[in-house]
């Protein structure tokens, strides 16, 4: 599946910014199964200095200094990305689920995507008890790691109610498990805080859905806006799976992945530091439309 991709993102000022420096995760990734073919970044106003590079987890990264004052910042990504339709294996012949915790926690190895990375607390997912509980119900001893992950993104699709504007971006997973309400950031951090605290490793995913749903299909939760899903490393076999807790469903050529990281702060798509006073309001508009 081939994807045209167009983002724009504006931040309102209540006053003049005369100083700015931001950092943008907001440039797709290639990866498995995903293949960025053309990217373009437009920013407004013009930046007296621009960079780019990769952070840690080989995200995409554009550095920016504004000095012009304006009470506005736009930003407009346009991209065409193509997503293969990977085949998943089968629940029950992935790994015990304390198998993989176990390779987990005795491997050596500390490259960017190894598990290591991603089995502890991070700065916006706290290890909960009360969320780790809940997650233990969905392994008991012996079941397939696959099996279990499934189930328990069924259980929180089923339990947590989907609701823009309950949580905020500062929203942590132990607020959002308690008022049982959130949004995808919230799903994703619960998911994560849940697995990471049974000792599995888990990362989050920034990206984007498609806009518009194939025929026969209902509309995806967090279309035409930047959406957050999990990974669950499954053991050296089968990898890395992708799990859309809002939506219930595996991650799929639906999904086209901006950036990868420990939590949203590690992939959070806009950064920086301003000179100004008063508030801000930002408002975002995602489409993901496929090309035939």
């Amino acid at each position: 599946m081939i994807y045209d991709i167009s983002q724009t993102t504006i931040c309102h000022y209540a006053t003049k910014v005369t100083h700015a420096r931001h950092v943008l995760r907001l440039t797709p990734i290639n990866r498995h199964g995903q293949r960025v073919q053309v990217f373009s970044l437009h920013i407004e106003p013009e930046p007296v200095g621009r960079r780019d590079g990769a952070d840690f987890f080989g995200n995409r990264l554009t550095w920016i200094v504004l000095e012009s004052p304006h009470d506005r910042l736009t930003v407009r990504v346009s991209a065409r990305v193509g997503v293969e339709a990977l085949i998943q294996p089968a629940a029950f012949a992935t790994p015990a689920w304390e198998t993989v915790r176990d390779n987990a926690f005795s491997t050596s190895d500390i490259t960017p995507m190894s598990p290591a990375q991603f089995l502890y607390p991070s700065r916006m997912v706290s290890l909960d008890p009360d969320i780790r509980d809940y997650t233990q119900a969905s392994f008991a001893p012996g079941r397939a790691v696959l099996d279990g992950g499934i189930e328990l993104m069924r259980r929180i699709k089923a339990d947590l109610h989907y609701e823009i504007g309950a949580t905020t971006v500062t929203t942590t997973a132990p607020m959002s498990f308690a008022l049982r309400r959130g949004v995808c950031q919230d799903f994703a951090h619960i998911m994560i805080s849940g697995l990471r605290g049974i000792g599995l490793p888990a990362a989050y995913v920034s990206g984007y859905l498609r806009s518009v749903p194939r025929q026969g299909e209902t509309r995806l939760q967090g279309t035409d806006a930047m959406h957050a899903w999990v990974m669950l490393w499954c053991g050296s076999d089968t990898g890395w799976i992708g799990f859309d807790p809002t939506n219930n469903m595996l991650a799929s050529d639906q999904h086209v992945v901006l950036a990868i990281g420990r939590d949203y702060a590690d992939v959070a798509p806009m950064d920086g530091v301003i000179l100004a006073s008063g508030k801000q309001r930002i408002d975002v508009s995602v489409n993901v439309k496929p090309t035939s």
